[in-house]
């Protein structure tokens, strides 16, 4: 995925299907509905390493309602929690190499100053990047696993240095020194080689190789031709670098970079953005995963030879993202389909063996009363086709007609694509049918489609889910006059833009952490985030210039008196991105207006909700609040005191 500011509500789990557009059918069917409770009981599953000897599983999950960290044993499939927090979210980074101690990251009520944590087997926590503003990014282990690679914004706080500590003492070495706001890409095993990243906008990078032996800092990519690349890794015996770059191409490829001999060779490329690669410890597997219309596919091969590798053959899902152990035996699998979390399988590459770790959908619920998405496609309002994917309640008909929501991805520059999400299956599963647009702007359909918002926000990518409303109302089992929009992040942007801009168009809103200033945005974002400031303002506009006319003209809050349909807003209190003040401000100007408008605010929260009992908190009040005023059904009065 491209480049994305203020990615959230986008759905990561994938599922092969038609890329034609999907005539939808009319039957209906009556279906169990289910609690937003019961729908928070199913878990989510993250990280996947392997232990050294191959016999455990480290993973993240958050069955306690937070993410903690849990080790599976291999064997008998036990999993036993490592971390037992119960305020603060932690999430997995791998195993100290050689031992069964973790290293794993954790923030303070999402405010997104990460500091790396080394967990031993006896217990024992030690903060290893303690600085009270940090924020430190593991990156990896030496080849002999004696020093663990880091970044860190300690030094200055708007670039990341690259940094390594021994696994002995602990002590940081500063490795690189970032005074020129270049990101580190890629180490080489001997340390001599770093892939450099200069953001030059959100679809332009400069590509840069520095040789720390000589200082010699030498641009790969043509300067010729506009493109964007992203460093792979090096080779194992470090004369290559693999990269990732759209240069000469709509899509994303990956790129064999000869060093010695500065010679480039395509090595892999498809009709879709490949995004990723990278090889298994000692490059006898090479994996490459392509964003097929909005979907994984994942392909492993030989990298010596070249040649295709099997996948073992799944029945419940769809192989979403694999690790190979660094002996190169196992692999783990991430299974996962519109109907289920992510589950986790572990596949013996010698005895063939496949074995199911993880269960995390909840019993409770019967996956035949969720449904499938669907990819499917309509014309905007200048003939420009938009992709989406669709959501369509099992009880909708002709003659039992449905609401339905628009809903927007994060970004600018994500993508709604096909999967599981609790929330979109909970309000699917009360009866709203669900488009996710992946309007003009978004990522994974070719640079010349990012492109397309430009400088445009609020204008032709609103219309674009505007126009997907109208493929909503040609369904002959929505409900035409009962269709609202909704979207978190950028799409709360879209949200509250469409309010504002289109005001006569949608029911309802539902803004989850929306901007709503973008003079205000602009000017604060996080100070870590200098490097991409530039492309940031080449994209949406530069506030210190006179592009303050065009963010004006298209910042909802300044245009707030336009509101006159129901809107409710959920806010992280700590949200760095997105500061609460623009959600205040929203839900002040909207009460003048005596239009109804309610407002969930999480004071342990940031960009974004991981908690549990904000997320059952929060999405319930958003069910109550659409049923209201979207579906048209009358609440219970409260009795009085």
């Amino acid at each position: 995925m491209r480049n994305s500011l203020f990615a959230a509500c986008v759905l990561y789990l994938f599922y092969s299907c038609n890329n034609a557009s999907t005539t939808i059918e009319s039957e209906g069917r009556e279906v169990k509905q289910y609690s937003i409770e019961q729908f928070y009981k199913s878990t989510n599953v993250g990280g996947g390493n392997f232990s050294a000897d191959e016999k455990a599983l480290l993973v993240n999950s958050n069955e306690t309602g937070i993410y903690n960290a849990y080790q599976i044993d291999l064997a008998t499939g036990e999993k036993k929690a490592l971390t037992h927090s119960t305020k603060e979210s932690i999430f997995v980074a791998d195993y100290v190499p050689g031992t069964r101690n973790i290293i794993y990251s954790s923030d303070k009520g999402g405010n997104e100053n990460d500091h790396l944590f080394l967990l031993k087997q006896d217990s024992s926590v030690k903060d290893l990047t303690p600085a009270e503003k940090e924020k430190a990014n593991f990156y990896g282990w030496s080849r002999d696993g004696k020093y663990m690679y880091y970044t860190s914004n300690k030094r200055d706080a708007r670039y990341f240095d690259l940094y390594k500590m021994d696994t002995t003492h602990w002590t940081p070495l500063m490795m690189y020194k970032n005074e020129n706001g270049y990101d580190v890409g890629a180490i080489s095993d001997d340390e001599r080689f770093l892939a450099l990243v200069e953001n030059v906008t959100t679809t332009s990078t400069n590509l840069f190789l520095f040789d720390q032996l000589t200082k010699q800092l030498k641009k790969i990519n043509d300067e010729k031709i506009e493109s964007s690349s992203s460093p792979a890794q090096f080779s194992m015996d470090n004369r290559s670098l693999f990269y990732t770059t759209d240069e000469g191409s709509e899509f994303q490829y990956v790129m064999k970079y000869d060093i010695p001999a500065s010679k480039k060779e395509k090595l892999f490329s498809a009709n879709w953005d490949v995004m990723y690669m990278y090889t298994s410890f000692n490059e006898k597997y090479r994996v490459i995963g392509v964003n097929e219309d909005g979907k994984n596919r994942l392909y492993i091969f030989d990298h010596k030879t070249g040649q295709p590798i099997d996948f073992p053959k799944i029945e419940e899902g769809n192989v979403l993202g694999v690790s190979i152990s660094r002996n190169e035996n196992k692999m783990r699998l991430t299974i996962g389909d519109s109907k289920s979390p992510n589950n986790m399988y572990a596949y013996d590459f010698n005895s063939k063996e496949l074995k199911k770790l993880t269960n995390t959908l909840n019993p409770e619920i019967a996956a035949n009363d969720l449904v499938e998405a669907e990819v499917v496609r309509y014309t905007s309002f200048d003939g420009k086709e938009i992709p989406a994917i669709y959501y369509k309640p099992l009880q909708a008909s002709k003659n039992k007609k449905v609401p339905a929501l628009v809903w927007v991805h994060g970004g600018p520059g994500g993508q709604s694509r096909v999967g599981y999400s609790s929330l979109i299956q909970y309000l699917v599963n009360h009866g709203y049918a669900i488009l996710a647009v992946n309007n003009r702007g978004s990522s994974g359909y070719g640079k010349t489609f990012f492109k397309m918002d430009n400088r445009n926000h609020g204008d032709k990518d609103l219309k674009d889910c505007v126009w997907g409303k109208n493929y909503l109302k040609s369904l002959d089992y929505i409900d035409s006059s009962k269709i609202g929009i909704m979207g978190g992040s950028y799409g709360g942007y879209m949200t509250l833009a469409a309010l504002c801009f289109q005001p006569d168009e949608f029911k309802v809103g539902v803004d989850l952490f929306g901007v709503a200033n973008w003079l205000r945005t602009l000017k604060e974002v996080p100070p870590y985030w200098e490097s991409f400031k530039k492309a940031l303002y080449e994209e949406i506009g530069d506030p210190n210039t006179a592009d303050t006319v065009r963010l004006k003209q298209y910042s909802p809050l300044l245009h707030a008196e336009n509101i006159k349909k129901p809107l409710i807003v959920l806010q992280g209190a700590n949200d760095p991105r997105v500061l609460k003040i623009e959600s205040d401000e929203v839900v002040a100007a909207v009460k003048k207006n005596n239009v109804p408008v309610e407002y969930v605010i999480f004071p342990d929260e940031g960009h974004g909700f991981v908690k549990k009992e904000n997320e059952i908190k929060g999405y319930g009040a958003v069910l109550k609040f659409l049923d209201q005023h979207l579906k048209g059904e009358q609440q219970p009065k409260k009795k009085l005191d």
